[in-house]
């Protein structure tokens, strides 16, 4: 699924990677610990997540993840997005809750990864 599917369907914002809307996510997976982020195979894929630490971008650097989105309409810090900005790593933010907008992919055909997350 596109980026700009995703920021579609969860009538999202972006806050970094308006360039990057036509990269291709190969799944998706929702998470708050970025332990099981690091534990899942997550290389191009989306992660959501409603916390708000410089780990997860790092987290999502280590690993792979083609994007992030932070739900519940949390925002991310100037730093966290200069850091996002920096690894080519676009991010969104959603009014949507965590189960919510994990459906409201899985109901538009985004799948998650065998053994991830």
């Amino acid at each position: 699924m596109k980026l700009s599917e995703v920021r579609d369907i969860l009538k999202a914002k972006v806050l970094v990677g308006e360039d990057r809307l036509d990269r291709t996510l190969v799944a998706a997976g929702s998470a708050d610990l970025m332990q099981d982020v690091l534990a899942a195979v997550a290389r191009d894929g989306l992660l959501l997540t409603g916390v708000i630490s410089e780990e997860v971008i790092r987290t999502s650097k280590v690993t792979g993840v083609g994007a992030v989105v932070f739900v519940r309409g949390k925002k991310p810090t100037a730093q966290m997005l200069a850091l996002a900005e920096a690894n080519d790593l676009p991010v969104l933010v959603t009014r949507y809750s965590l189960f919510v907008s994990s459906g409201r992919l899985y109901m538009n055909g985004m799948r998650g990864l065998d053994g991830a997350w």
